[in-house]
């Protein structure tokens, strides 16, 4: 890698790594409680979390700094998260975590379509059938 704007595959894989142990602590942490009081309790933690990074790396006053527009997406992406998460912990709390994960997973191709469609991204042959593969193993999990 020659320099930090490559990094971000890394950063990638440790998302799937923390994610699938997201998925593996939830499922067994929503055995036997509400997913709705997991997925707060979950968030509260996340909350105190972040909050420290961002006050041990002296950003906290860097809040004010944020425009009105960048504020309201953030809001909206914070927002989908949280649905996001309590139908996911939902999903888990009733179904298998080896077949919860992959059909959750399913937002790869939303997030392609919505990236071309509201960013204006490119894509090519490569995106496109790793994209059909996500779809065509979604319905073998579903069907």
């Amino acid at each position: 890698m020659n320099s930090n704007t490559n990094i971000w595959w890394i950063y990638g894989l440790l998302s799937a790594g923390f994610a699938a142990l997201t998925t593996i602590f939830g499922k067994i942490g929503v055995e036997n409680v509400n997913s709705n009081l997991a997925t707060a309790i979950r968030t509260v933690v996340i909350l105190v979390v972040a909050w420290g990074i961002v006050f041990f790396q002296g950003n906290a006053a860097k809040v004010l700094e944020i425009s009105p527009k960048t504020m309201l997406f953030l809001i909206l992406s914070g927002i989908a998260t949280g649905l996001s998460w309590i139908f996911y912990f939902r999903a888990l709390q009733t179904g298998k975590a080896s077949l919860v994960a992959p059909i959750d997973k399913f937002s790869l191709v939303l997030v392609l379509l919505f990236s071309v469609i509201f960013l204006g991204e490119p894509v090519n042959w490569k995106v496109v059938l790793g994209n059909l593969l996500v779809v065509l193993g979604t319905l073998v999990i579903i069907f």
